[in-house]
């Protein structure tokens, strides 16, 4: 009897994985509602005035755009007031009024029409920044199948599945919860959560996502995380709260802001007073002031901050990085110095079979090795001998089954395989006779074959060991017949990282690893990191960032292990890898990769020096208009209507500027800083 590893469906998974567009309408919001009403008003009562018609007839008109378009405004105003601040809000509330004050009804309700709408363009702003992480929402499904112990089903709400449950994916359905698959085979079309391009073949032990596209297989999955836990789940909730915080700028800016507008204030006063002093007429100085308050005002410097970083923040959440703050995607733009760690950073995480090695004298190809020794360790729960059922897996071989399984901790494992013993494990210990072999079987080969077999494969697991890999020895009745190389996996993009991280911090990349030095060396070499820093204790690792804080340098540390936690915190900026990252790691990250992909790191990283241009940007424009609008109304004489259009013009301007980092082509551009895809080899690498 033969257990057959499954099949793979041989069609290709349906796409449609696209994210459903969630765009919140313009009118679901109160600011646009009566922005519109003030508008409407504004437009009815202006013709009536341009053509002569009594004041009965627009006044009314034109009060009603005074109080939907700004009592909002005015009683935010108020509240700030009350807490002893003053903002910019009620400041423009006081000028429209004041320009009623003296007699411009009409210039002063194209104030309030034009700062309503000025609001209302910073919420639909908002809400598309919102809308753009919260959409992800959407492509969870509200309900799943839930497999019972009797073998029975149950179709349940998804946030009422806990972790431990099984659920059955149908074709074309989208997957409930983020697991592990225990049983079946298809093709999943991740898309939406980590970008792929193709389909990618999913089978028992691979992950899967809440959200994602089943093709043409049936899956059997275990929940591994609850729902508010998932990868999707995850994204809006850190974004949110980003969303929440401000940046070390933003905050200056608010600080000076109060201090500016009391000065703005008393500079008010007295461009009022002061031509009144000197015999100007009380109409006239009263409207220059009231052009000096408005087109003073702050409004556009205020906004010129948080726009581009959420917009960054809200970009890198869809593309699996989250950065839990506003302070941490300025800070990534800092960044001069980086330094990475090894497993589960530069590496997978999880052992692969890299080498299929069989003695010559064992009568076997590379598949009969495998498939002994898979056999024999398919019971176990060792990640290498989970590493080495893999492989057979992915070449799809029968394994035949092996009975009186033992395993021997620090050894190996043995098991009789179609009559005869396979003993996998370590070669020192098994060539050491650690592991028994049938007396007849023994007796049948002779002691000089056995040992020139010893011989070989010692000499190949040093060699294997040598080169930085885990030489593991499979044996049939005593005799070796061939050795295994095992290796934590280089991403494959792990040098294209590397290389694109020295060119926008202007210097190469650290490793940092508690891994042995010969092992360091060789991963170093090929990923292309010439400061190698290995057999490092978690201490060691902070004292090795802070010599380069001292050094005056901004560190990024990139790691994922609870050993690498005091080096995330000590740095000036952390990330960590999310999917094999302990929890310890993904919470003491300033930025957490969910979905495992190195390259997004220096895309992120330049997603953020694009942030901080816009936000210098918009300072800029801030600045030019407001200077010369201020200029203007003291040299000569500003209209107040071209006051009032060139003040909030340039808020919209620094407003929409901001939110152009929304865009997928923004993501695009800071990935062309980046490395470049690296397709994966379909098949582990053999050498010899």
């Amino acid at each position: 009897m033969s257990a057959t590893l499954t099949e793979r469906p041989a069609a290709a998974a349906p796409r449609g994985g696209a994210a459903p567009k969630r765009r919140t309408r313009v009118f679901a919001l109160a600011e646009a509602r009566w922005a519109a009403a003030a508008t409407v008003a504004f437009l009815t009562a202006l013709p009536l005035q341009l053509t002569g018609a009594p004041a009965w007839a627009w006044g009314p008109l034109y009060a009603i755009a005074y109080v939907t378009g700004g009592w909002e405004p005015g009683w935010a105003g108020l509240q700030a007031l009350r807490e002893k601040t003053l903002d910019v809000d009620l400041l423009m509330i006081v000028a429209a009024i004041g320009a009623a004050s003296i007699g411009q009804v009409m210039d002063g309700a194209l104030l309030i029409v034009i700062f309503a709408t000025s609001g209302a363009l910073e919420a639909l702003a908002t809400a598309r920044t919102q809308d753009s992480v919260r959409g992800l929402l959407d492509l969870a499904p509200t309900t799943a199948t839930r497999l019972l112990d009797d073998g029975g089903e149950e179709t349940v709400a998804t946030e009422d599945l806990v972790v431990g449950d099984t659920i059955l994916i149908r074709p074309g359905e989208r997957v409930g919860a983020d697991g592990r698959v225990l049983d079946g085979a298809s093709e999943v079309d991740q898309a939406t959560i980590t970008g792929e391009p193709l389909p990618a073949a999913k089978q028992q032990g691979d992950e899967v996502f809440a959200g994602t596209l089943n093709g043409t297989g049936a899956l059997r999955v275990k929940v591994e995380r609850d729902a508010s836990d998932s990868v999707i789940a995850r994204i809006v909730a850190m974004v949110e709260e980003a969303s929440e915080t401000k940046a070390p700028t933003q905050l200056f800016i608010e600080r000076v802001e109060q201090r500016y507008s009391l000065g703005m204030v008393f500079a008010t006063l007295a461009v009022f007073l002061v031509p009144l002093a000197l015999g100007a007429a009380v109409t006239g100085s009263l409207l220059r002031a009231m052009t000096f308050m408005i087109v003073a005002s702050p409004c556009a410097v205020v906004l010129a901050t948080m726009p581009p970083l959420l917009s960054a923040i809200a970009n890198a959440g869809r593309h699996g990085v989250l950065v839990k703050s506003a302070v941490v995607m300025e800070r990534l733009g800092q960044v001069d110095a980086v330094a990475l760690d090894k497993t589960g950073t530069l590496t997978e995480g999880t052992p692969r079979i890299t080498d299929l090695l069989p003695l010559a004298s064992s009568g076997l190809d590379e598949d009969g090795l495998l498939a002994l020794a898979a056999a024999a360790e398919h019971p176990s729960e060792h990640p290498l001998a989970r590493a080495v059922v893999d492989a057979a897996r992915r070449r799809g071989l029968d394994l035949p089954v092996a009975e009186g399984f033992a395993s021997t901790p620090g050894i190996g494992v043995t098991a009789t395989v179609s009559g005869a013993v396979i003993a996998v494990g370590a070669p020192a210990r098994l060539l050491d006779g650690a592991a028994d072999a049938p007396s007849a079987a023994a007796e049948a080969t002779t002691t000089t074959a056995t040992a020139t077999a010893s011989a070989a494969a010692l000499a190949i697991a040093e060699e294997l060991e040598r080169d930085g890999r885990t030489a593991v020895l499979v044996q049939r009745d005593g005799v070796p017949v061939g050795v295994l190389g095992i290796a934590d996996r280089l991403r494959p993009d792990a040098a294209a990282t590397v290389t694109a991280l020295a060119a926008l911090t202007g210097a190469a990349p650290v490793l940092l690893t508690g891994d042995n030095p010969r092992a360091a060396a060789r991963l170093a070499a090929e990923v292309g990191i010439t400061d190698v820093r290995a057999g490092l204790l978690p201490q060691d690792k902070v004292a090795a960032v802070q010599e380069q804080e001292r050094a005056g340098r901004k560190v990024l540390v990139i790691g994922d292990g609870v050993n690498d936690a005091p080096a995330l915190a000590a740095a000036h900026t952390g990330i960590a890898m999310g999917r094999a990252g302990s929890d310890l790691a993904l919470e003491t990250a300033d930025a957490v990769v969910v979905r495992d992909e190195l390259a997004t790191v220096p895309t992120v990283i330049a997603l953020s020096r694009a942030a901080r241009r816009l936000v210098v940007q918009n300072l800029v424009i801030a600045s030019v208009f407001i200077s010369g609008l201020v200029v203007w109304d003291l040299v000569a004489t500003l209209p107040l209507p071209l006051g009032v259009l060139g003040h909030e013009g340039s808020t919209v301007i620094v407003g929409l500027n901001g939110l152009r980092l929304l865009r997928e082509s923004a993501w695009q551009r800071a990935g062309a800083a980046g490395p470049r895809p690296v397709q994966e080899p379909a098949r582990a690498r053999r050498s010899r």
